[in-house]
């Protein structure tokens, strides 16, 4: 299971995560959600308790990743598949431009 932070706007808003099953769930921090239930990531996800779930990346979170000859130098050098979306979203997008940034969080287990 992968995990990243979701920042909006400087600000913790939630947590995207990759599970073992290959599904992808964002869920909006309970304090977030109090002090910004009208600041969403995007018109898709409103500011919700409920968590988001898809079977492949969400597309506002696949558009952050980089494209191009920016993919491939990201690829080649921190060698990650070109396919593993979450892989180059957890590497490339902690600084995003724009309001999102997605840091990772470290495997509990130390993988």
């Amino acid at each position: 299971m992968r995990q990243g932070k979701v920042y909006y706007k400087n600000h913790w808003a939630g947590i995207l995560t990759e599970t073992n099953e290959g599904e992808f769930v964002f869920q909006y921090d309970v304090q977030y959600v109090k002090d910004y239930p009208n600041d969403f990531i995007t018109f898709t996800m409103p500011v919700s308790m409920n968590p988001y779930t898809e079977k492949r990346l969400f597309p506002f979170f696949e558009g952050l990743i980089p494209e191009g000859w920016l993919l491939n130098i990201a690829s080649e050098n921190w060698k990650i598949n070109r396919n593993d979306s979450m892989g180059l979203l957890l590497a490339c997008c902690r600084n995003c431009i724009g309001a999102v940034g997605v840091e990772p969080i470290p495997d509990q287990d130390g993988e």
